[in-house]
């Protein structure tokens, strides 16, 4: 389902508020809501809202637990940091309890961090289906999503649950959590706006490109949903939108 917002104020406060809804009957049906987050620039204004009121009484922080998609090979501090940014514009103004806030090692070898990470959403699983109850995601001009990059290895990816990976050109290694994994939440939330997305958004939702060269195209849950909230710069080129 895609949704189309005006702005990406409110189609910030519409994820916000999804946000909150999703934990309130997460926590309520099975004791926890498990909550995978995008780094980048969109869901940011996202985050700031969920650390304000209403939101911030709303959503029953204590039984939320925080996971990230992916994330760079850099210091915590790093401003290329998905978790710092979160930490800015969220976490350090929520009661969420530290040891529920689980972000991806980033200051040590790729490799080694993705095997720490594995080790701990295992752990966070225990023998259930690792499934996740919300996941936020952003679309690349270049249709990534996390650190899925087109053609890369880490799509072929089956038994993993996390992978070091690289983009192209960039010395600086990610690691990310891989599509099988993804493709088992509940509900899958892409956010995406801006006038400079409007292309890539038009081939990844209406010209069923080949997924490996548009990775956003793989996320498809077994048995969940995936919901697109865009704004209208994002969406003018689509031919088939409902608006809100």
């Amino acid at each position: 389902m895609t949704s189309i917002y005006p702005d990406r104020e409110t189609l910030s406060r519409a994820a916000a508020n999804l946000f909150a809804e999703r934990a309130v009957r997460a926590v309520a049906d099975h004791g926890r809501c498990a909550v995978l987050l995008a780094g980048g620039e969109t869901p940011r204004r996202t985050y700031e809202l969920l650390a304000g009121e209403p939101l911030r009484g709303q959503v029953p922080w204590g039984g939320v637990h925080l996971f990230w998609g992916d994330e760079r090979s850099v210091a915590p501090d790093d401003p290329r940091s998905n978790a710092r940014m979160v930490r800015r514009a969220l976490l350090d103004r929520v009661p969420v309890p530290a040891g529920q806030v689980h972000p991806i090692p980033g200051d040590c070898d790729p490799r080694q961090a993705a095997d720490e990470y594995e080790a701990l959403l295992r752990r966070f699983f225990a023998g259930a289906v690792p499934r996740f109850d919300l996941v936020l995601l952003g679309l690349g001009d270049d249709g990534h999503t996390a650190s899925l990059f087109p053609d890369s290895p880490v799509l072929e990816e089956r038994e993993r649950w996390v992978s070091a990976t690289r983009r192209g050109g960039e010395e600086i290694g990610r690691v990310t959590l891989t599509v099988p994994l993804i493709n088992r939440a509940d509900l899958v939330v892409f956010l995406v706006a801006g006038d400079d997305k409007a292309t890539i958004l038009r081939e990844v939702l209406e010209e069923h490109p080949d997924p490996r060269s548009r990775p956003a195209r793989m996320i498809r849950p077994e048995q969940g949903e995936v919901r697109w909230l865009v704004d209208a710069s994002a969406a003018r080129l689509l031919r088939r939108t409902n608006g809100h």
